[in-house]
């Protein structure tokens, strides 16, 4: 019983490929249609070729028999015979030649199409699933998948179908000589069919299985060959250390992918003997016939090249369909990818969004844990933030600060307890404007290898790159003077991925993301750590002038360094996801608590 449910599963996976095909016709529909066409030809023309070869076999065998005489009587006929099989093999190679052609393109086409979906995707789905491993597994065995399985199946299916239909005309061909001619043809090929099948199954499995340790090669690979490491792997001697580890990964994924390879290959080994004492028995039996003057040379040499013909065309067409389950059993990791939903969803009716703040930012009654997370990140915030307010949130490591400002930022929602703005529920503003009213500096910012200029545009590309404005963001932020220098000023590439590439500094960098930052002229900016790479006098720089510079607009500041948040109109202190002292310095100072005791901690430091 279990057999056979296992066939019928593998029966229906196989005809699920709407999707795929889907996807191929959404790509390009002329190029489906011109290859349909082009099927069909493939499919007729060589048959056609192959009747007129019997057309001429008897015809010259029958011009001997009669005992021949002048051939200059029977040679124009000849010729003109084989002017026509010549133009059916013609024909058969042009049409060949522009399928190749088309398929090549069509590849490229589809390839491109397939990292647009994963690209679209990956842009769709929210913040949260960039922090579960799950995600990483599903998205790795897609990229696998997208780039050739679609075109692999359009390409499977159009051969089975050209396949189908030369096989329909020469089992008709061979069922006029004899019934068991054509039972052998089928029966021939079921052997090889079901190896596919069942190793198709295992390879799948055996890769769902393995993904995760196919990312760890993958990530030691990474490590061994990109910038960003390029320096400690070198500093600490840790190449020979990855590279052992990445042989290691390696050597067992290739171990267990062989060792199914070499169970399939055995089997495929067996079936072997079996189809080609079936093939020469047919062509015995051919022989036979011909021998007993049942048929004519021309008709052996038809029938000959018709089981030939058969055995290719329905071998081509069975392992087609194997190939099309194994393509649409590999695809179901691509439309896994695919359905993901957002978790974070949006309004229907959203309220209109404010340019600017007339009561500010609320928070009440606010809990929030990680979905993959055993315990809460935050628990029971209230704060209130005015119009044209700074606030500074302040805290160890691991105390919430930059989980409550992917809240503000809409990359979560609360699990429980509300945000408001403007007395509006964060969740009935569109998102998209909603983050577009929000000039945000993360710590782990993005290093762009591309010019200053972009850099800085990316801020707010909704609008056109206006070099004045871009000029205001980076003096702003106090990289003007360091975009001077370089050799083509804004239109300097950054980095060392391109040619003629600057490297800057690591506070170079910072101050240049918080020009984005300053570029979108948002109502409210939040800055996380906006200061953490640069030296005191960069740091002074940045904040001497800070009420002046965000001209009048809400702040928000994450720092470690108390120094900098003196001047900020409320400080919340953060421990463990709790807001245990609020106030303004003097006020905290007074109170004589935790942030006394650290900011005294760090100003020794200084005296």
């Amino acid at each position: 019983m279990d057999g056979r449910q296992n066939l019928i599963r593998k029966i229906f996976v196989a005809l699920q490929i709407h999707k795929a095909l889907q996807f191929v016709w959404d790509s390009d529909k002329r190029l489906m249609v011109a290859s349909l066409v082009l099927l069909a030809f493939q499919s007729l023309l060589p048959l056609a070729g192959l009747y007129m070869l019997k057309i001429i076999i008897d015809r010259i065998t029958e011009v001997v028999g009669s005992g021949g005489g002048d051939p200059t009587i029977y040679f124009n006929e000849i010729v003109l015979l084989f002017l026509i099989a010549g133009g059916f093999t013609l024909s058969v190679g042009i049409v060949r030649t522009l399928s190749t052609h088309i398929r090549e393109y069509q590849g490229l086409v589809v390839t491109d199409y397939m990292y647009d979906l994963l690209h679209h995707k990956s842009i769709e789905v929210d913040f949260e699933y960039y922090e579960n491993p799950e995600y990483f597994d599903k998205l790795h065995r897609a990229q696998q998948e997208a780039a050739f399985r679609p075109m692999n199946l359009l390409y499977n299916l159009l051969t089975t179908l050209q396949s189908g239909l030369s096989l329909l005309v020469l089992s008709g061909l061979l069922l006029s000589l004899n019934p068991i001619v054509a039972l052998l043809l089928f029966v021939s090929v079921l052997p090889g069919l079901f190896v596919r099948l069942r190793y198709a199954d295992q390879m799948y499995f055996w890769q769902r299985k393995r993904t995760e340790t196919e990312r760890h090669a993958k990530y030691y690979d990474m490590m061994l060959t990109d910038n960003l490491h390029a320096k400690e792997l070198r500093l600490f001697s840790l190449g020979d250390l990855f590279l052992g580890r990445f042989h290691g990964l390696r050597n067992q994924l290739r171990g267990e992918r062989m060792e199914i390879v070499r169970r399939r290959t055995k089997s495929t080994m067996m079936t072997i003997f079996f189809v080609i004492a079936l093939e020469f028995g047919a062509y015995l039996f051919i022989a036979y016939a011909t021998l007993s003057q049942s048929i004519s040379i021309g008709e052996f040499v038809l029938y000959i090249e018709a089981f030939r013909m058969g055995q290719d065309a329905i071998s081509t067409l069975l392992y087609s369909i194997a190939d099309l389950y194994e393509d649409n059993l590999f695809l179901r990791n691509l439309y896994e990818f695919l359905d993901l939903k957002p978790t974070i969803h949006k309004a229907e009716n959203p309220a209109p969004m404010p340019t600017t703040l007339q009561t500010g930012l609320k928070i009440e009654g606010l809990h929030f844990q990680y979905p993959t997370a055993a315990r809460k990140a935050l628990h029971d915030i209230n704060l209130e933030i005015k119009p044209g307010e700074i606030v500074a949130l302040v805290g160890e490591n691991g105390s919430g600060k930059t989980t409550l400002i992917k809240l503000l930022c809409r990359l979560y929602d609360p699990t429980t307890g509300s945000i408001t703005l403007d007395g509006v529920d964060l969740r009935d503003y569109d998102i998209d404007e909603l983050r577009s009213q929000i000039g945000v500096l993360f710590q782990d910012y993005v290093h762009y290898n591309l010019s200053v200029k972009e850099n800085i545009w990316f801020g707010k590309i909704n609008e056109n790159a206006d070099d004045e404005k871009i000029l205001d963001a980076a003096t702003r932020s106090g990289i003007s003077k360091v975009v001077e220098r370089l050799p083509y000023n804004y239109d300097t590439i950054l980095g060392k991925w391109f040619d003629e590439g600057e490297e800057l500094s690591i506070g170079e960098w910072q101050k240049l993301a918080l020009s984005r930052a300053y570029l979108r002229d948002a109502p409210m900016i939040i800055l996380d750590e906006p200061t953490s790479a640069m030296d005191a006098r960069a740091e002074h720089e940045v904040f001497a002038n800070f009420r002046q510079l965000i001209d009048g607009k809400t702040a928000i500041i994450i720092s470690h360094r108390l120094s900098t948040v003196k001047m900020a109109d409320c400080i919340y202190l953060l421990d463990k996801g709790c807001i245990v002292e609020s106030g303004s310095h003097e006020e905290l100072m007074a109170l004589n608590g935790k942030y006394s005791q650290l900011f005294n901690m760090q100003a020794q430091y200084y005296d």
